[in-house]
């Protein structure tokens, strides 16, 4: 039945979700790994006026764990950064030609924005996802690979300048964090609201006082 196949989908996503964060919560591989930015990990990231910000005090309790969480940190904020532009680009109804799924005579373009594009993906495209992500944690970008430099460079260059390496990973580290609070914000929003971002910014429902109408 269609709510037979709804809730193996959902399933599916939820395995999906729960395997890409599985990096986030599995045990060092060791205490101390090596690292090739040649700049200081502690440094990176800090954004004024907070300074360090510990508020739990794990850098002197947990100091072996940190390197651990700040390659986690800044794994997600790449995803986070890299799911804002999808929602942004789908949002615009920028979507490939042809076909998602030829045997369900399902087109790219037929699939909503939104969350309730994943809804729209055929059980055996989900299960392709899964793989892929399998792939990139196990094999490609390794998640124990803390230092996060998997090879590509910036842009295809490899940046000798410890200071400039330093700014451009400190943009990386603000920006992951702030996508990672947009993409958040975004899905809230939507489900709350029942309509995507694009729904919202064009009937002018921006603001989260009142009935929502304008910015005030």
């Amino acid at each position: 039945s269609q709510s037979k196949k709804k809730r193996i989908k959902m399933k599916l996503v939820i395995a999906t979700l729960l395997i890409a964060s599985a990096s986030a919560f599995a045990p060092a591989a060791s205490t101390k790994a090596a690292t090739s930015l040649k700049v200081s990990e502690i440094e990176l990231g800090v954004t004024e006026p907070l300074g360090v910000y510990d508020p739990l005090g794990w850098l002197e309790s947990e100091p072996e764990a940190f390197e651990r969480r700040r390659a986690v940190e800044r794994k997600h904020g790449r995803v986070a950064m890299a799911a804002v532009v999808g929602v942004i680009v789908h949002n615009n109804h920028i979507t490939f030609d042809g076909y998602l799924s030829p045997s369900a005579n399902l087109k790219f373009s037929d699939v909503p924005t939104g969350i309730d594009g994943i809804r729209a993906i055929p059980t055996a495209g989900l299960a392709q996802i899964l793989a892929f992500f399998a792939l990139v944690e196990l094999a490609w970008m390794p998640a124990s690979k803390y230092d996060g430099d998997y090879g590509v460079g910036y842009f295809g260059t490899d940046i000798k300048d410890p200071e400039e390496k330093a700014r451009k990973l400190n943009v990386e580290l603000n920006n992951g964090r702030a996508a990672m609070m947009g993409i958040m914000g975004n899905m809230v929003a939507e489900v709350l609201t029942g309509q995507t971002m694009a729904e919202q910014y064009a009937g002018g429902h921006i603001s989260p006082f009142g009935d929502g109408q304008g910015v005030f």
